[in-house]
């Protein structure tokens, strides 16, 4: 759940920020279920995510709250 939380924060964060996310190769299937996102938007968004999804893993389990 907290790998989720963080990456759906991260895709919330690149929506905000990322100014032309549609500019590269476009994703299979339908572009709306992507967001609108390019595939680099994509691994890049959820990239960030799992690295912050691992920090936040790492310091839960370091204060014995996982």
């Amino acid at each position: 759940m907290v790998m989720l939380a963080c990456n759906v924060a991260a895709i919330t964060l690149g929506k905000a920020t990322i100014q032309q996310p549609n500019v590269g190769p476009a994703m299979p299937g339908d572009a709306k279920f992507f967001g609108g996102f390019s595939a680099g938007a994509v691994l890049g968004t959820t990239s960030l995510g799992h690295v912050l999804g691992f920090g936040a893993i790492q310091g839960l389990a370091a204060q014995g709250l996982l």
